[in-house]
């Protein structure tokens, strides 16, 4: 028995799948017998000595599908020791008119009104399971709109990434002299805001929160590390007490497995253990509430069910336009400068890059279950930090992250990583219908006894810099921060992740600009979390997407994953821990780019496949960056440090915008420094 073909069909329609290959498809002068899943084509009744050489095999294909993860696959294999009279080209039939009469859909949400009807009337036909475990969550029929609204906006953008709408503009004068500043700092996004609006609060600034969404609401929930919240210690926001209180659980180990069944032996690799790896959930939900009470304590303020239309800028000043969501009313918020926490769907992102606001995507869909799987299900101590049960599903590898919370609390995510393409924007609402279905297949469950607690949700945007001025996350007196700077790590490494670990390095540049005046776009657009490694590490991101109109063989997402991961695992622990959190060094990088070449010599040609040679040659360029940026930080390390603690009095003085500019730089040598390779 040989496999000759295996390929994914983009449909979740299996029935119908076979009834064309059961019916329709026919090759020329062969014999089809039906089976419960397929069909069976030989070839004419042999001769008697053909007879006796086959008689324990038959000499035929045998075709057959099978249903997974909402898609439908097809395998076919050879029975029998003799070959198969135009094998190859019933193979190239079969191929040819499957990609015909099924080929990749983009299915879009429809066109709803929600004055006559709900969000679950409107979407019921569309989406059944979506609509009918959103109604059973507290505040379901409000937050399935939130999907639908972030969707639609998301679709607005990706399709007319030449046209944005214009949300930034500029005045030739400054407002009259009698016009006053208000504030400091005006954020607009009250998730990732309001931690760093806290602490430039509690600094001294006078500070205002705008939040389209009632204060406090969250869409998604956090993990991290406790090395890594340490920062919000540091910076004095929390208390160790505080910290402590916001844990909700703390794993003791997170597993990396991505599914082999289909690939070869030496492509198989073992479990990967993390246990540091985003082993501490957060209740999110009350650290916000906290950063925004210590928000206010300092004298700063939350305009929340508050929309940000429009922002004007001058020389002094920039003033806001929001709109009140409920009364509708407008107000002008006027202040030094604007910090854009508005996350991937941000307009003041996509006017300010257009078509190069985004390189890549992750649609995630999931939800917070506070119980109802049976025992033995899924052991609360631990974490799955990446995870497929699947190979490549219409044109999508799906992948799964399942971390516990407080009590019985367990948040399930399902994301992929994925191409910003117009005719393919990414869809959450087809990714909560996959959810719904296919979140037994992964954890056994009844979907019917799970507890729901809220929707976790949003588009996790990466932008492949190439250099610390690749792309604009400033303008005059405008700054990006967290998933609007889009700053992502081809892995875990979110917004959320990066405003945590480089919260230091944005207090204390924005404090020198603050305090010198330094609000121009040329300034700002050094105060970002831009780091040389990750420029080179957007490869893995590319190596997990299937380019829109592409096809790929299925298990060819699962291999790559599965080539790298195992190298991790034979790897000592601290290397893992230090590759998924983006602190790896250019020797440990390039030591295990050559065992993966090595170990799988087919990755370099599958990646140029996929990626094609323009993006081969944007990576050379990015990898030459990395190696100077290592020789630099080389030359650096150490007393370049003391050098500036020297000089800081009289040059900060003296040459303030000198003076950031230098701070700016050994931030980007010194901030998250790689262990040292041990091998």
């Amino acid at each position: 028995m040989e496999e000759v073909l295996y390929l994914e069909i983009p449909t979740p329609d299996t029935k119908g799948v076979l009834s064309w290959l059961q019916g329709e498809f026919q090759p020329e002068n062969l014999e089809k017998t039906l089976t419960p899943s397929g069909i069976r084509l030989g070839v004419a009744k042999p001769t008697d000595t053909e007879a006796a050489i086959t008689e324990k095999l038959p000499n035929e294909l045998s075709i057959f599908i099978w249903s997974v993860q909402r898609t439908t696959y097809v395998k076919t294999f050879h029975w029998g020791d003799l070959p198969f009279p135009g094998e190859r080209k019933i193979i190239q039939q079969l191929t040819t008119e499957i990609r015909n009469q099924f080929p990749n859909k983009y299915p879009e949400p429809p066109v709803i009104d929600l004055s006559h009807q709900s969000i679950f009337e409107a979407l019921g036909s569309y989406y059944p399971l979506t609509v009918k475990y959103f109604q059973r969550m507290p505040k379901g029929e409000y937050d399935l709109q939130r999907v639908y609204w972030w969707e639609q906006r998301w679709r607005e953008g990706v399709k007319n990434p030449q046209e944005p709408k214009q949300v930034i503009f500029t005045r030739e004068q400054s407002r009259s002299p009698n016009s006053q500043i208000s504030y400091d700092l005006i954020y607009i996004g009250g998730a990732l805001g309001v931690i760093h609006a806290a602490v430039m609060a509690q600094l001294g600034y006078k500070v205002l929160l705008v939040e389209r969404l009632p204060f406090g609401r969250m869409n998604r929930e956090w993990n991290i590390s406790r090395s890594e919240i340490q920062s919000l210690i540091n910076l004095g926001l929390l208390t160790t007490e505080e910290v402590e209180s916001i844990i909700a659980r703390e794993y003791k180990d997170g597993f990396n497995k991505f599914f082999d069944g289909n690939n070869p032996p030496h492509l198989r690799s073992p479990i990967l253990y993390t246990p540091t790896v985003l082993n501490i959930a957060l209740d999110s939900e009350k650290l916000l509430q906290i950063c925004g009470a210590k928000l206010k304590a300092a004298g700063g303020e939350i305009w929340d069910e508050t929309e940000f239309i429009r922002a004007d800028i001058d020389k002094s000043q920039v003033d806001v336009t929001v709109k009140n969501i409920t009364n509708k009313e407008e107000k002008i918020a006027t202040g030094r400068i604007l910090l854009d926490a508005m996350g991937t769907a941000s307009p003041i992102a996509w006017q300010l890059n257009g078509i190069r606001a985004f390189d890549s995507v992750c649609p995630t869909v999931g939800a917070v279950i506070d119980g109802g799987f049976e025992s033995g299900v899924w052991d609360s101590e631990y974490g799955d930090v990446l995870n497929s049960h699947g190979d490549i599903s219409r044109g999508r590898q799906l992948i799964w992250e399942l971390f516990p919370g407080g009590g019985e609390e367990l948040t399930v995510y399902l994301f992929h990583y994925h191409q910003v393409h117009p005719q393919n924007p990414g869809s959450l609402l087809e990714m909560y219908e996959d959810f719904f279905t296919i979140l037994p297949e992964y954890r056994r469950c009844d979907l019917d006894k799970l507890v729901w607690k809220k929707p976790t949700f949003g588009y996790i945007s990466g932008h492949f810099s190439a250099n610390n001025s690749d792309r604009a996350v400033a303008f005059d007196r405008l700054l990006a921060i967290g998933d609007a700077a889009s700053l992502q790590s081809p892995l875990v490494f979110t917004g959320f992740g990066s405003l945590v670990r480089n919260l230091e390095r944005l207090t204390t540049l924005l404090k020198i600009a603050l305090k010198h005046d330094l609000l121009y776009a040329s300034h700002l657009n050094q105060i970002r979390a831009f780091q040389s490694n990750i420029a080179v590490t957007w490869m893995f991101s590319k190596g997990m997407m299937v380019p829109t109109g592409k096809v790929l063989p299925p298990q060819r997402i699962n291999s790559m994953l599965n080539t790298f991961f195992g190298l991790l695992a034979d790897e000592p622990p601290e290397v893992a821990d230090t590759f998924i959190k983006d602190k790896f060094s250019w020797l440990t990088f390039n030591r295990l780019a050559l065992k993966a070449a090595r170990k799988n010599p087919a990755l370099l040609l599958w990646i140029w496949q996929m990626t094609g040679a323009k993006d081969m040659l944007r990576w050379s360029r990015n990898y030459i960056n990395f190696a100077r940026h290592a020789i630099v930080s080389a030359l650096l390390n150490g007393w370049f440090s003391q050098f500036l603690r020297r000089v800081e009095p009289q040059l900060e003085a003296t040459s303030p915008g000198l003076w950031l500019r230098l701070l700016s730089i050994n931030y980007a040598i010194s901030v998250d420094k790689p262990i040292r390779d041990k091998s």
